[in-house]
């Protein structure tokens, strides 16, 4: 990442020479940091739930079914810092296939910053299923750092559930029918000492946090890219019955890419 800075004073981060520089993972840490104490949310104090999604300037969340086509190394620049500073990752069954997760890692970069709040080595990944049927022989399950959680519903199938014990992952029933209450989800894993939440999508799952209510911040990346076609947006499902406001908290820039933060009035 050659440049990254606030299109509001576009020379606030340049060095004393005028050039362009590259932010440090300090820098960014700095910038992305969670809420101090994050807000309420559900009855709930100190729980804060931030999305990170890219779009292309035609709105398409993806291109081929992955989000890597759109994106770029400063995203993931933001992105490895953003799971850095969370508690949990969560994402739905379908992003976890088509993206190919692994567990997060531990990063050196990060580390002191962690243990000073309190957080393990790495965040932990929360997979959200309603039928369970993940392949619990990938990494995903059998070598993370942490246990892999997996949300789902009181209706999911016991030997579905016993299959992803044994494999080592985690069940957390977050809903009473088959699927997962978004609003359950969280608490449950406020419950579990979770309060610095990240999701990654995908989009339907984003659009149930949205129309829910719970989520507090999106982190979302502007691609200077055009893809036509049927692609999702970051957001699907069912349209929420008024239109929900966010405030912009930051807006910085690379090469075309355009990272915004914005944050619930």
């Amino acid at each position: 990442m050659r440049r990254l800075f606030p299109v509001t004073d576009q020379t606030a981060d340049r060095d004393s020479g005028g050039t362009d520089r590259e932010w440090s993972l300090a820098e960014l840490a700095a910038a992305y940091a969670y809420p101090e104490p994050p807000g309420e949310r559900g009855g709930r104090p100190g729980v804060w739930l931030r999305a990170n999604m890219v779009s292309t300037l035609d709105g398409a969340a993806q291109h081929d079914g992955r989000s890597q086509p759109i994106s770029s190394a400063a995203d993931m620049r933001i992105f490895g810092t953003l799971r850095a500073l969370a508690d949990v990752v969560i994402a739905g069954a379908e992003t976890v296939r088509q993206e190919g997760y692994r567990p997060a890692r531990a990063r050196a970069e990060f580390a002191e910053l962690r243990q000073a709040s309190g957080q393990g080595p790495a965040p932990v990944i929360a997979v959200v299923s309603a039928s369970l049927e993940l392949d619990f022989s990938l990494p995903l399950f059998t070598s993370p750092l942490v246990p892999t959680l997996i949300l789902t519903g009181a209706a999911a199938a016991p030997d579905r559930i016993a299959a992803a014990e044994r494999a080592g992952a985690r069940v957390v029933v977050a809903g009473d029918g088959v699927g997962v209450d978004p609003a359950r989800a969280v608490r449950a894993l406020a419950d579990l000492g979770h309060t610095r939440l990240l999701t990654e999508g995908g989009p339907r799952l984003l659009g149930q946090f949205v129309a829910a209510g719970v989520l507090d911040e999106l982190c979302l990346t502007v691609s200077p890219m055009l893809t036509a076609g049927d692609a999702q947006r970051i957001a699907g499902g069912p349209s929420v019955g008024v239109p929900r406001r966010f405030a912009l908290a930051s807006l910085l820039e690379e090469e075309g890419f355009l990272f915004s933060r914005y944050r619930r009035d």
